[in-house]
């Protein structure tokens, strides 16, 4: 029997139970009183999950957490390793979806969607989780994960420096940006600090071009793995010349493919770069300790008013298949969207959109903060609707084996534009075939 049918019929035998000790409505599945370890897979350098356990073990302390952290590069490549082990997580931060549901690894929870309410959840914040049965395409199809917060990506950019250059206000569109990376370089700044060692920190300026260059929704069809969907069409060719062009202007560090991501971010914070391509998960840290230095924009179309597009999605966690706590973990994912603490802790150290309910008020932030530059910018995004998936998520190792390999390429002169579309798709048509 599949774990999802035998998902479902345990928590129908649940809801039975209480409904026959009870006599009336029905009680979403919890944690209850007895001590519980959940053990727990999270991303080596992000507080957010480990503060948000913190808070849930204050508030029901018969709830603890073994918590292990590892790299984003190793849980895309080790994921389906650890899913399948005996002891496999009851929490996991997820890199993707598709080759885990398609080997039963993760928990349906359309159970839980039902027992917690999450109807009253925006639809499209769950989109991207849902996968139909196989493991693809996603989009449609059942609830295998949830997200601790919903984040975009965009433009951190350093005050002192823009100052210099008489940048009053953000940059309304794509040659207003130019126009302040090739002043910075005539200055003596350096226009961009971005990491591009290990996993490729150039994909994030890469996917904000191509929202700038193009509609979101056939990149999405390709991250979902939409039957005929292609990464290589020409406004991404656009995006990628326009990549290219920003490399060869010397906008990008020389070192870039040396830079790891806490390099980036040290170096940032130290002063050495005018702007960042980054999540607003950085927002908090940026406020907590660089509080006045730094502000965040929204990528600008390449026309003026044009529609924003850029990467926002769920920072994505599940449950493996066969976990031990999953009711407990379940309603730790629905605590993180609804409880008022944990959406507080969601602004103050992820920076990014709390999510849930609609009808839930957003956390008090800091004026002139960088999270309510962020905040406001999501806001912008949503009225757009113009969030894409990340363009490392549409499969297990298309980061791995097919952005990274060819951006550093790229960086190092050994690649062009067209090729770097043409060999992404070429590795991701052949990791659908497997």
């Amino acid at each position: 029997m599949r774990n999802t049918t035998r998902h479902a019929l345990r928590i129908a035998a649940l809801s039975l139970s209480i409904a026959a000790t009870a006599g009336t409505a029905l009680a979403a599945p919890s944690c209850g009183t007895d001590p519980v370890v959940l053990n727990s897979y999270f991303e080596t350098g992000f507080p957010l999950p480990r503060q948000l356990a913190e808070e849930f073990t204050r508030q029901f302390p018969n709830v603890t957490f073994d918590i292990k952290e590892d790299q984003f590069a190793n849980m895309m490549e080790n994921s389906p390793r650890i899913l399948s082990e005996a002891n496999a997580p009851d929490l996991i931060r997820l890199p993707s979806l598709t080759d885990l549901v398609a080997n039963d690894l993760l928990l349906n929870l359309d159970g839980y969607f039902d027992e917690f309410g999450w109807d009253a959840f925006p639809a499209g914040q769950l989109v991207q989780l849902r996968v139909e049965e196989g493991g693809r395409p996603r989009g449609t199809g059942s609830l295998y994960a949830m997200g601790l917060n919903y984040s975009m990506t965009g433009v951190f950019y350093n005050k002192e420096l823009a100052d210099q250059l008489g940048m009053t206000e953000p940059p309304q569109t794509l040659a207003e940006l130019d126009a302040l990376m090739a002043a910075a370089k005539e200055a003596g700044i350096q226009p961009i600090m971005q990491w591009n060692k290990g996993t490729a920190g150039l994909a994030f300026p890469l996917q904000n071009l191509m929202g700038a260059y193009g509609a979101p929704e056939p990149i999405n069809d390709w991250i979902f793995q939409k039957e005929g969907a292609t990464i290589n069409t020409p406004d991404n060719l656009e995006a990628a010349q326009h990549l290219d062009a920003w490399i060869k202007a010397g906008y990008f560090p020389s070192d870039a493919n040396a830079i790891e991501y806490f390099q980036m971010m040290s170096r940032y914070i130290g002063g050495e770069g005018l702007f960042m391509f980054n999540g607003d998960w950085e927002s908090g840290n940026l406020d907590a300790n660089a509080a006045g230095k730094f502000g965040f924009f929204i990528m600008p179309s390449v026309e003026e008013d044009g529609r924003h597009a850029t990467m926002s999605a769920p920072l994505t966690f599940g449950i493996a298949a066969n976990a031990a706590n999953p009711d407990c973990a379940a309603f730790f994912l629905d605590w993180v969207a609804t409880n008022e603490e944990a959406r507080k802790i969601n602004v103050a150290v992820g920076g990014s959109n709390p999510g849930g309910p609609t009808d839930l008020p957003m956390p008090a932030v800091e004026p002139g903060s960088v999270t309510e530059a962020s905040l406001a910018a999501g806001q912008t995004l949503a009225e757009d609707n113009g969030a894409m998936d990340f363009i490392a998520n549409a499969t297990g190792a298309i980061f791995a084996a097919g952005w990274t390999p060819e951006l550093q390429k790229m960086v190092g002169g050994q690649q062009t534009p067209e090729g770097l579309l043409e060999a992404v798709q070429e590795e991701y048509e052949t990791q659908l075939s497997r």
